[in-house]
């Protein structure tokens, strides 16, 4: 077990969160509410049979659930609930800046307008600076699975809300669907004045990371954890001081590593590398950033100053600006130094 000081300072430790999927936080007993509240029937009868399918093993059965879940969201209200749920429980780990994923795909694909997603969860995000003191940024992510031609319109279709949204992501189903394949979509979303981000390395080889620094031009590497296959790819990353968002329970949950000991979060802080943890789909994937942070710190023996210098980093690598940062960094410090 994790020594009860090392748990509370990780309760307490000031934190963000950069790889999130607001999706992917979607608790079972909120999914059987709104699909009761929409009258659509799923094909799950209670809450306890939700929680049984959330027991998958790998990343397909995964999204297959994720999908289906996501379909009950109808309107403006759903996707402020969803959103809004999220921020009452990291708010209790006392997250402060949170940078939400949302893949507007899953829903124009249904019908939904593009503006009643991003409405609701804007909506939601506001409140949550103004009500509980979290700073956000919102992530457009592009599925991959899908075609370029699909990633255009999705583009297009969130011109018109520049303002709320920072970035654009590309995330589903890795392997088979290399950065490359968007390659043009984030050029124009750069000429657009989005950063950009991409998952890379998780299932997929650490050519993809190579793909999605030189060809999307990424400030930020989601997952990462094939770089370490590539000793120039760590090299290269340690030079730009790109930041990698790791998420260990969903690594565990998706075998993408068999057991947290064999997590490559140690090695990649040992060489360098601008590492933070995140939770991804927390709803699926068996806990929020604390229990990520505490299932870590237990399975590598993550000291205190190993907690710090992520917490640190966590904020390094947000898209804040950087006095944003620096305030939030010292929060962090100010807190380490009164609880080492």
């Amino acid at each position: 077990m994790t020594p009860s000081s090392v748990q509370d300072f990780i309760k307490g430790i000031p934190k963000a969160e950069l790889h999130l999927h607001i999706e992917g936080s979607f608790e079972p007993e909120l999914m059987f509410k709104i699909a009761k509240r929409n009258g659509i029937r799923i094909k799950y009868q209670s809450i306890e049979e939700i929680k049984t399918a959330y027991q998958f093993d790998n990343l397909q059965d995964f999204l297959d659930i994720y999908y289906e879940g996501a379909g009950v969201l109808i309107h403006e209200q759903d996707f402020y609930d969803l959103t809004w749920a999220y921020l009452e429980k990291i708010h209790a780990e006392n997250v402060l800046h949170t940078e939400i994923f949302f893949d507007p795909q899953t829903h124009t694909d249904r019908g939904i307008p593009f503006e009643t997603v991003i409405n609701g969860i804007h909506h939601a995000l506001e409140d949550g600076k103004t009500k509980l003191g979290i700073t956000s940024k919102l992530i457009l992510c592009f599925l991959r699975h899908l075609n370029e031609e699909a990633a255009f319109a999705t583009l297009k279709s969130a011109l018109p809300f520049k303002d709320w949204i920072v970035g654009v992501g590309l995330d589903s189903s890795e392997l088979g669907h290399p950065p490359s394949k968007f390659q043009r979509v984030f050029e124009l979303a750069l000429k657009e004045g989005f950063l950009t981000v991409a998952h890379a390395g998780e299932e997929g080889p650490a050519a993809y990371v190579w793909e999605a620094l030189n060809l999307l031009l990424v400030s930020r590497i989601d997952h990462g954890n094939r770089s370490l296959d590539d000793d120039k790819l760590v090299a290269e990353l340690v030079h730009r001081n790109m930041p990698l968002t790791v998420c260990p329970l969903s690594n565990l949950k998706l075998k993408v590593v068999k057991d947290l000991k064999d997590h490559p979060l140690r090695k990649m802080m040992d060489a360098g590398l601008l590492a933070t943890l995140n939770s991804d789909d927390p709803a699926y994937f068996g806990g929020y950033l604390t229990e990520n942070y505490l299932a870590v710190a237990e399975s590598l023996n993550l000291s205190k100053a190993d907690i710090y210098e992520l917490a640190v980093n966590s904020f390094k690598a947000s898209f804040l600006d950087e006095e944003s940062k620096n305030m939030m960094i010292h929060k962090v410090t100010v807190y380490y130094q009164q609880n080492s």
